[in-house]
């Protein structure tokens, strides 16, 4: 049985944690703007934009809730599913990405949703879509570790060729294939996955969505108080590009909510809020801005240490 209000019940649920938790740390309240839609819109359907700016931990970051509903699905939906291009939709999902201060503080980025496709006169397609992912600026072994364990862990429940599957699907996707580089050292990602039965497909992703915290929390607190200069606030501007071109090019969430008529406001807080362009520029060699490149911005096994 398809139950959309229990996954909506633990989306909201997920926020607040969420929020809760990087509001204690970073000592500022987010902001909260709960919005409807109403039957005269293209999009009909409810949210909350949560969202701080110049906090103590974050300069910018959001976790977004929202649950719509429309006539047609956008063909950034359906890119993998073209039978089901034009079919009347429910979309729900949390979004978030935090962009702390500290240049040695990685961003972060978190999706967990669920789509139905609902054709005319046939049983509704029900998918799920996510992942989690980390942009360092000066990375350090432990942390990527860290993160990518707490990724396999959360999907071990689920079937061990699933974490594999999943960072690989996140090394390809989070890529500028303009510039030839990873936007930072992955997680997993994982679309139009329903291969479970709703039940337990609607199980990984609680798991995957309470494995956030404590994927990222821990290196947060080691990261935030260690020193930073101009250096390497330069440096953290201008990775925070890449960040820009990935989200505005190529992210399928944000394509889906600007060609689907969502808030503009809410699809753009992922955007940081300080960034730097130069014209072909390399970091110095031997610096730590190039071991960024060198031993950070290409697939590894992160569980077997390198």
């Amino acid at each position: 049985m398809i139950d959309t209000q229990a996954v909506r019940a633990y989306l909201m649920g997920l926020q607040q944690r969420i929020v809760d938790t990087l509001q204690a740390a970073d000592g500022k309240e987010f902001h909260t703007d709960a919005w409807v839609r109403g039957p005269q819109e293209r999009l009909q359907g409810d949210g909350k934009t949560q969202l701080v700016e110049e906090g103590g931990l974050l300069e910018r970051g959001g976790c977004n809730f929202s649950h719509v509903k429309g006539p047609q699905l956008p063909p950034s939906a359906t890119q993998h599913r073209p039978e089901l291009a034009g079919a009347p939709f429910e979309a729900m999902g949390v979004s978030l990405v935090f962009h702390p201060r500290n240049p040695m503080v990685p961003t972060v980025h978190m999706n967990v949703r669920m789509f139905a496709a609902l054709p005319a006169g046939k049983d509704p397609v029900v998918w799920f879509g996510g992942g989690m992912d980390l942009t360092p600026y000066y990375a350090q072994e432990e942390d990527a570790q860290h993160f990518h364990r707490s990724c396999a862990d959360a999907l071990a429940p689920f079937g061990a060729d699933l974490y594999p599957r999943f960072k690989t699907w996140c090394d390809e996707y989070f890529f500028l294939k303009h510039r030839g580089e990873p936007r930072g050292i992955g997680g997993i990602f994982f679309d139009d996955f329903a291969e479970l039965g709703f039940d337990q497909s609607f199980a990984m992703l609680r798991a995957v969505g309470d494995a956030f915290l404590p994927a990222y929390m821990p290196i947060v607190e080691r990261r935030r108080h260690l020193p930073y200069g101009e250096r390497e606030r330069d440096f953290q501007a201008y990775r925070r590009g890449r960040y820009v071109e990935f989200n505005l090019v190529f992210d399928r969430g944000t394509l889906f909510g600007l060609q689907s008529g969502g808030r503009t406001e809410s699809i753009l807080m992922s955007m940081p809020p300080v960034v730097k362009w130069r014209y072909d520029w390399k970091p110095e060699a031997g610096t730590p801005e190039a071991r960024l490149y060198s031993d950070f911005l290409r697939p590894r096994d992160w569980l077997a240490g390198g």
